[in-house]
């Protein structure tokens, strides 16, 4: 919009752009939200969910079968973390690229605000990556599962979030099948990682606050965090061996990774298309019930001791799951009461007595 003063003639001139005219793209963009180049803003809130939730279930159920193939490469359960590097670098790439077919490259999220959630991407991801040395794939899944319950405490510190009690019981289910699912597994020794209580929710208040695209948010927190870990192998001296490595037999390593790698950014399109539309819990509630399948699949593609510890746990999971669903949907699911049951039973009573009078 241009103004144009004249002293002499005392009035003013308004230019208004046509709508084929470039206008700014962070106007032309505030309600956008662009998944590897699909604008899920054109769609209603159901259709948005169901499209996420089906890239969540199909890249990430990919992603989980690639990195269990990885691991059971002879010899790679010591380069977890190399692994996670290689990850990050091809993230950096696919962000890069996609971020140059949008119209606003612009960062939008302060660089403060990037530093600090590439920490927590670094400690999530190189953890879960890492802890595959050490746990069967189904233990560290479950244990990943239940990531809605640090999820929840950091919506109430980070947010000011409140929760109603279909939320807090959802979050003792999984809490209890958790434990149970830990001690079906007792040769292994789980490492519960608590930053996933931070990052959801501090990338669904940066994402809304600064109105941020999914392809910033992957550029700059992963490849910020490729120098964390470029920077901590480096100091620790494990980068070398795992080069070394790596190098004896590129295709299962390499090619493998940048698989894994691919689907895995993908399936981060959705989760954070997620976040943005609907929040940091229901995205964790969604990514848990991809898990509980993700758990079925490792059973049936990789060989592993089986007890029906699992599936007693799994469905305590599960339970939970189910809870938190119906927690964010109560207005349209309508359970019947403890006082309703004890009705129709006695009713029911009633019916079968009176039959076998007559």
């Amino acid at each position: 919009m241009d103004l144009k003063f004249n002293n002499s003639r005392k009035y003013i001139s308004i230019t208004v752009p046509s709508k084929t005219q470039t206008m700014s793209p962070h106007i032309k963009s505030v309600d956008d939200v662009v998944v590897l180049g699909m604008n899920l803003s054109k769609f209603n809130k159901l259709t948005q969910f169901f499209i996420c939730v089906a890239g969540v279930f199909v890249f990430y159920l990919i992603y989980g079968y690639l990195q269990e193939l990885i691991f059971s490469v002879e010899g790679f359960k010591s380069c977890g973390w190399y692994l996670t590097l290689v990850q990050f670098a091809f993230y950096s790439i696919f962000g890069l690229i996609e971020l140059q077919l949008i119209q606003d490259k612009r960062r939008r999220i302060p660089g403060k605000t990037y530093m600090i959630i590439a920490f927590l991407t670094v400690g999530t991801m190189g953890l879960s990556n890492t802890s595959l040395g050490y746990l069967n794939y189904p233990t560290q899944v479950i244990f990943k599962c239940c990531k809605l319950i640090p999820v929840m405490l950091g919506g109430v510190f980070i947010q000011g979030k409140r929760y109603n009690v279909a939320d807090v019981s959802a979050a003792i289910c999984m809490s209890l099948g958790l434990i149970w699912f830990t001690l079906a597994d007792s040769t292994t020794a789980p490492n519960f990682n608590l930053t996933d209580a931070v990052i959801g929710n501090v990338q669904e208040k940066a994402m809304k606050l600064h109105n941020a695209s999914n392809s910033e948010m992957v550029l700059y927190s992963y490849s910020i965090g490729f120098v964390y870990i470029l920077l901590g192998l480096t100091c620790t001296s494990g980068l070398g061996p795992a080069v070394t490595f790596c190098a004896k037999n590129p295709v299962r390593t390499y090619g493998y990774a940048f698989l894994f790698s691919l689907t895995g950014y993908f399936g981060i399109s959705f989760v954070l298309a997620l976040i943005k539309i609907f929040g940091a819990l229901i995205a964790v509630t969604v990514t848990t019930g991809r898990k509980a399948m993700t758990i079925v699949l490792s059973f049936i593609f990789f060989a592993k001791p089986f007890t029906f510890q699992y599936v007693w746990s799994g469905l305590l999971v599960v339970l939970g799951i189910f809870l938190n669903v119906y927690s964010k949907n109560m207005d349209k699911i309508r359970l019947p009461s403890l006082y309703d049951l004890i009705n129709k039973s006695v009713e029911a009573r009633k019916s079968r007595t009176l039959a076998q009078t007559v």
